[in-house]
């Protein structure tokens, strides 16, 4: 039973993972050298469908090989980190407050906010500081859009017993 319950999170996860590296959903941004993507669904399904264990693992190596693959090499490692922290702090705020309605938003806001900060960091040490602001706008649509799709997907997944 434990060996068929790890198998069906692993499917999961792999799955989860392929979501974040698809890229039939890429707006580029020009001011911020990057793109609004479903990175963050990807990262929020993970984190409270499976935990900040796979959340950190889907969002990091998602995310860096998202950037990888869609030739934003110099932004890999800023996406690790911002993805794979996205991810943990997302799974940890779930396992604790993920039952109520407030703290399913919270898990979502404080994940959000953790991956734009980073991302504004990475701008702003990368470019200049004006492209760390212009970043914040772009940042936030794409969290939005994750959210809402994450909240969907995770709806549905509960009301069928999956996960």
């Amino acid at each position: 039973m434990e060996s068929t319950f790890r198998l069906r999170r692993s499917i999961i996860a792999a799955m989860l993972l392929a979501l974040v590296l698809g890229r039939f959903f890429l707006i580029p941004i020009p001011w911020t050298h990057g793109t609004i993507n479903l990175c963050d669904a990807g990262v929020f399904i993970a984190a409270m469908l499976l935990g900040p264990g796979a959340g950190t693992i889907v969002g990091g190596f998602g995310g860096m090989f998202l950037d990888l693959i869609s030739g934003f090499p110099q932004d890999a490692l800023f996406s690790f980190a911002a993805h794979g922290l996205e991810g943990f702090i997302s799974g940890w705020i779930y396992k604790k407050y993920g039952n109520t309605t407030w703290g399913k938003w919270t898990v979502i806001l404080a994940g959000t906010i953790v991956m734009i900060a980073i991302y504004f960091i990475c701008n702003t040490v990368m470019y200049h500081v004006i492209t760390g602001f212009l970043s914040l706008g772009s940042n936030f649509i794409q969290g939005m859009i994750g959210e809402i799709v994450a909240l969907i997907v995770i709806r549905q997944l509960k009301k069928h017993h999956i996960g």
